[in-house]
């Protein structure tokens, strides 16, 4: 993990996200990206009426200062290398720009996590950024002091889309030296498996990942109660869904199962796209 992009809107959440990304870059010698991505749009630069270049160069400027202040903090003082990055525009696809440009391996960013659909995360930014990002990306809700990643649970419904998911999950908790926790949930209604079959369900699906690794079958009364329940109760560091990305982070699991993970979770989570 060599490089770490950080979306910057300089709020609390953004800079939960800093912190936690300080903590990983230090601890793997990497180094941050800090990308801001300004309000402006083309007809404002572009436009020779009521609008002048002067007043562009203006706010380039003032987020450059500001994103210096932002970045001019005690717990950055022993990362390796910290860049700041300023778009024109909010145009989450050029994230992914971004991301080729420099190689970058995870976006790590903030987020509200209220209730509700609307607003879930800081202005909807880590929603698009999840749905267009093709690296993992690490949703943080909360101040963490010392992050750690020592058990890290993967939740997803043991079919072969998601097999690519999990390598990349596999990878992840390598790199970082956690355990990972396969987790399936098994629930009541259309969707429940008999101990049997789930077991036959997640047995072939190893057999296809490659990997003898165990994985646990957790009954519980929705897709999302199982693994925020489960993952509670081990103490997980993180929880890893996999997301088909073009939707965002519903459509993996039935419905906005995969939103709600991630809105409701007090445990950081990360997705992995399809």
């Amino acid at each position: 993990m060599k490089t770490i992009i950080v979306p910057i809107d300089f709020s609390e959440q953004s800079e939960y996200a800093l912190k936690v990304a300080a903590s990983l870059a230090i601890k793997h010698d990497s180094e941050i990206l800090a990308l801001h991505m300004l309000e402006l749009n083309e007809a404002m630069i572009s436009s020779s009426e009521g609008f002048h270049p002067e007043q562009t160069v203006f706010l380039l400027k003032l987020a450059e200062k500001r994103i210096n202040e932002f970045l001019d903090k005690p717990y950055l003082k022993d990362v390796r290398k910290i860049t700041p990055i300023i778009k024109h525009f909010k145009v989450f696809g050029e994230v992914n720009d971004v991301v080729e440009k420099h190689n970058a391996d995870i976006i790590i960013m903030g987020s509200h996590g209220t209730d509700g659909l609307k607003e879930i995360f800081v202005g909807s930014n880590a929603e698009k950024v999840v749905r267009n990002s093709k690296i993992p990306v690490l949703v943080i809700k909360d101040e963490l002091e010392d992050f750690k990643a020592d058990d890290f649970v993967f939740a997803c419904a043991f079919k072969e889309e998601s097999l690519a998911a999990y390598h990349k999950a596999k990878n992840f908790a390598d790199k970082l030296g956690a355990k990972l926790h396969l987790l399936y949930i098994n629930t009541p209604g259309d969707n429940f498996l008999s101990t049997k079959d789930a077991y036959e369900r997640v047995s072939k699906y190893m057999q296809k990942a490659g990997s003898g690794m165990e994985v646990v079958i957790y009954n519980d009364y929705s897709v999302e109660k199982g693994v925020l329940n489960y993952s509670e109760n081990i103490n997980a560091d993180m929880i890893g869904i996999p997301t088909h990305g073009r939707k965002g982070l519903s459509h993996f699991f039935m419905g906005s199962i995969g939103e709600d993970i991630a809105n409701h979770s007090k445990i950081p989570v990360i997705t992995f796209k399809i």
